[in-house]
């Protein structure tokens, strides 16, 4: 006997959150809770504005058309990115497949203060790696706040994201402060500039490796072992079904690539499985999954040691 239950909720989040150009104030999504044969299966459906391809609204009626044919014993996949990656979740836990063990490790975000970034290091065990939203202010402060930290702590590696904000002008502006002896410990910066090709070009002048990240939604792109290329960044909810983040994470490994799974801002539902999938697809790679602390509660899971509140289904609102 099958059953289903779609839940659409809605998540405060910090003031502070500014997507391009826009202020997030709710982080707004859907799960899908399946039952079959005494066993169950979550999976979240959260487009993120300003990225997703798709919005909320069609989201929810592309994953309630979904319910209605696997409860007919339809399984096919939707083609939404996030209705996909989402259901394919949830079958995937319904059917026992996506293992248990997690990654909880994350790499620390900086969105603002860069000292409050080098108290948390500074507890950190192991590995250092952080991650500094670039691009959201003067290129030339960002290449200073970005050079204090390489210097501030000796084995730090960074991860910079300037979702294609720079011109090549204000990219060189960027470079120009980060001591030459540094870039080395700047892991990549995701796609710096607004056109690959002037991405590619920043690499070959300032030896400062980037990744793709936007680019591998795009459908003329092709993976390649590149000049200055390091690493991709896979954000499951725009990529798709589970199969299609498995391809793209075997695609980058079979270059040489590191390939790094990324939060979309997802609840703590969604990161716990993002957690999951990276122990089991990128085991050796530090996940990018320290989003939660943006919002204001944790729903369904909890992500080991948040402070932050959880509800749970009865909170949320179920859909026809």
């Amino acid at each position: 006997m099958r059953g289903a239950q779609v839940y659409r909720w809605q998540i405060p989040m910090d003031a502070g959150v500014v997507l391009r150009d826009r202020r997030l104030k709710t982080r707004d999504g859907l799960y899908l809770h399946l039952q079959e044969n005494g066993r169950e299966g979550w999976g979240e459906i959260a487009p993120l504005p300003g990225f997703s391809q798709e919005t909320l609204e069609e989201a929810q009626g592309a994953l309630l058309a979904w319910r209605d044919g696997w409860l007919r014993g339809d399984a096919s996949l939707p083609a939404l990115p996030s209705v996909a990656f989402g259901v394919s979740c949830a079958l995937a836990e319904l059917a026992g497949e996506l293992p248990e063990a997690a990654d909880y490790r994350a790499a620390p975000l900086c969105t603002g203060d860069p000292d409050a970034l080098v108290v948390q290091l500074a507890g950190m065990a192991g590995e250092k790696v952080a991650k500094v939203k670039v691009g959201l202010y003067e290129a030339v402060r960002d290449g200073m706040v970005v050079n204090l930290l390489l210097e501030a702590i000796p084995d730090l590696r960074l991860r910079l994201d300037a979702n294609r904000a720079w011109t090549p002008l204000k990219a060189q502006q960027f470079a120009k402060y980060v001591n030459p002896l540094h870039r080395e410990r700047i892991a990549f910066i995701e796609e710096p500039c607004r056109t690959r090709e002037a991405s590619r070009a920043f690499a070959r002048e300032t030896g400062i490796a980037i990744a793709w990240d936007e680019s591998l939604r795009e459908a003329d792109f092709a993976f390649a072992a590149e000049e200055g290329v390091r690493a991709v960044v896979i954000k499951p909810t725009l990529t798709g079904s589970l199969e299609r983040v498995r391809e793209q994470v075997a695609a980058a490994h079979g270059l040489g690539l590191t390939a790094v799974i990324s939060s979309a801002i997802e609840s703590s539902l969604g990161l716990t499985q993002l957690a999951r999938l990276a122990a089991w697809l990128t085991p050796d790679t530090v996940p990018g999954l320290d989003t939660l602390s943006l919002m204001q509660r944790q729903q369904l899971r909890r992500w080991p040691g948040s402070p932050l509140p959880c509800v749970g289904s009865d909170a949320l609102e179920p859909l026809r």
